[in-house]
């Protein structure tokens, strides 16, 4: 505590009144507590990088037949993988938030919607939909090499190609008790605006470190 703020102090010499002046010694305190919450912070950025595992690489197709590959978007951008699919729910309810990141973080991110388990036209629901996202088809294999058991499934891949963020790993919520349980529309409307912001959390901690 005393680093934090220097008053020197001496057993047999008092300083002479007015030498250190006590607005003076107020700056020099409030100063000295910025550092130190900048160097807290910087800290526990680098520990979280420090301990995050590296995102399997791989390769996958886009619609107009362009290949896509992670180790050479993850340099130019922070990238979120989303792993989708037109038929679920919690994925169409968590899709208004991501999109609201992209305009948020803009060119600072990527978001790549990896479609797996697909029985519908993931092609026609984006052009419908209008999402600023970067579909990926036939999927399966790649949410395979992610342990990806269901859907949605999100990481944040920094530009080290270190996972930031996993959707599994973040602690579950509970809805409110009702008198009927609840269908998965109002789950996936309940869940998604609390995902959207542990994602958040994530994207605002490696923006840090950039």
């Amino acid at each position: 505590m005393h680093a934090l703020c220097p008053v020197p102090i001496h057993s047999r010499t008092v300083p002479a009144y007015g030498e250190f002046p006590v607005k003076r010694l107020i700056n020099i305190c409030l100063l000295a507590l910025v550092i130190s919450s900048q160097g807290a912070a910087s800290d526990a950025a680098s520990d979280a990088a420090s301990d995050a595992v590296r995102a399997p690489d791989w390769t996958l197709r886009a619609p107009d037949g362009r290949q896509v590959n992670l180790a050479q978007e993850s340099k130019k951008q922070t990238t979120i993988l989303f792993f989708w699919a037109t038929w679920c729910p919690y994925c169409k309810a968590l899709m208004p938030h991501l999109q609201s990141m992209r305009l948020e973080y803009g060119n600072d991110i990527r978001i790549l919607a990896i479609n797996i388990k697909e029985d519908g036209d993931p092609v026609g629901f984006m052009e419908s939909a209008g999402y600023d996202f970067t579909l990926l088809l036939d999927g399966d294999d790649v949410a395979d090499l992610y342990e990806v058991m269901g859907t949605p499934g999100v990481f944040v891949v920094d530009a080290q190609q270190h996972i930031r963020f996993d959707l599994t790993r973040i602690p579950r919520i509970e809805l409110p008790a009702t008198d009927k349980p609840p269908g998965n529309s109002r789950k996936a409307a309940y869940m998604a605006p609390y995902w959207a912001a542990e994602i958040r959390k994530s994207l605002d901690v490696v923006m840090l470190e950039r």
